[in-house]
This record gives C-alpha cells, structure tokens and sequence, in this order.
C-alpha cells in the first residue's frame, strides 16, 4: 500500500468522523497528544519500514498526510540509513 494510503486507514482509526485532507496540520486540530505522537512514530517505522531517529523528531515531519509521505520518501531515498531494521 502507497504511503499516502497507508497514513489515511491508520490516522482514519483516530479521527473518526473527520474526513482529512492531504494538507490538513493535524496538530491544529487537536488530534495529537503525546502518546499519540509516539503511536504514529512506531506506525511510520514498523508500517512504513522507516526508522525515525532523533534528529527527525520535528513536528514539521509530522504535521500533515503531504509532509509524513515526504519525510518517508527523503528517508527512503537515503537507503540503507533511511529504512528501519526487518523483522
């Protein structure tokens, strides 16, 4: 599943009766605490096969569907650096 597709089912399971859009800031509305942030962190990295370090923890990585698919694709395009360890 495309990455843009994956984050709408696991953020749909969140904001329900909300339909989000692309560039929605989903800090804006209100839909992130901070377990939530670490929910989404753990999704990226086990659904998404990429591993977030330290250094990626800015809000800006995360703040709307259009910024999580870049942050994917720029740490997919690192190779080997980008992607977090298989199963």
């Amino acid at each position: 599943m495309p990455p843009r597709d994956a984050l709408h089912s696991f953020l749909s399971r969140y904001f329900r009766g909300h339909q989000l859009q692309d560039d929605e800031d989903i800090f804006a509305l209100g839909f992130v605490n901070s377990l939530f942030a670490m929910k989404l962190v753990n999704f990226i990295e086990s659904d998404l096969g990429v591993l977030v370090q330290q250094e990626d923890l800015d809000i800006a990585n995360f703040r709307s569907v259009n910024a999580m698919v870049a942050f994917v694709e720029r740490r997919r395009g690192e190779g080997a650096g980008g992607t977090a360890p298989g199963p």
